[in-house]
């Protein structure tokens, strides 16, 4: 069972500037990235064996360049469902 331990969302709901962050952890660490809204964005994900490996993903993916500011999320939304496991 996965279970969503952080998430972060840019502040913007336009679909072409939409940005969503979830770190996942099962019996391994999951980042999770959408570019996009819902319906259309594009999903990535990588796995890791620790916690500062996958935090070190998502302080990557903070960094990199898109609209909006970065805010922390209510961690109980759960990823994308076509991507879940």
């Amino acid at each position: 069972m996965q279970e969503v331990v952080r998430r972060w969302w840019n502040g913007v709901w336009g679909r072409l500037t939409r940005r969503d962050v979830w770190l996942v952890r099962e019996t391994r660490w999951t980042v999770i990235a959408r570019v996009g809204d819902t319906e259309t964005g594009k999903v990535l994900r990588w796995e890791f064996d620790t916690e500062p490996d996958a935090e070190q993903m998502v302080d990557r993916l903070l960094r990199a360049d898109s609209a909006g500011q970065w805010r922390a999320q209510d961690g109980g939304t759960p990823p994308p469902a076509a991507i879940a496991d």
